[in-house]
């Protein structure tokens, strides 16, 4: 697979945090800052309430079933500008349980306890998928493609 070079400097923001509720809830509050600096909620609104949204599913899938006692969870979120797909941002959750690999329910049902998730982000990504992460760990990745102009330089 041929890699793209950005056009500028990639923005990001890392960091790490503790794999509970709380560890969730200032992951969400982290991105919604962060996507704010980049005045997303200004120029891309559809995408800021989109990637809010995939960042609390996201969290709250790594919190769950990626748990591992005394292990945390890293939130990363960049955004790169490039000729073929315009600026886009990506957003990636990594957790410590490489041997669980989400997957997209096939069919949800009326009493189905868990699934939805996964299921809204996928109607909200543009792309979206996992990959290992070394040494026994995984990412969840989502991108999400903004709309021309749709980020400020931050």
């Amino acid at each position: 697979m041929k890699s793209e070079t950005p056009l500028d400097n990639p923005r990001s923001q890392t960091s790490v945090l503790t794999a509970t509720p709380k560890g969730a809830a200032i992951g969400r509050r982290i991105a919604r800052r962060q996507l704010a600096a980049w005045r997303l909620n200004l120029t891309a609104t559809e995408a800021y309430y989109a990637a809010l949204l995939v960042v609390g599913e996201l969290a709250a899938n790594a919190i769950t079933h990626g748990r591992v006692p005394g292990r945390g969870f890293e939130l990363h979120l960049c955004l790169t500008t490039t000729v073929r797909r315009g600026t886009t941002l990506r957003i990636e959750v990594s957790d410590c349980r490489g041997d669980r690999f989400p997957v997209l329910p096939v069919r949800l049902t009326s009493n189905s306890q868990s699934g939805r998730g996964l299921t809204l982000v996928d109607a909200l990504a543009d792309r979206w998928g996992t990959i290992p992460r070394h040494p026994n760990g995984k990412t969840v990745w989502v991108e999400l493609d903004l709309p021309a102009g749709g980020a400020d330089a931050a």
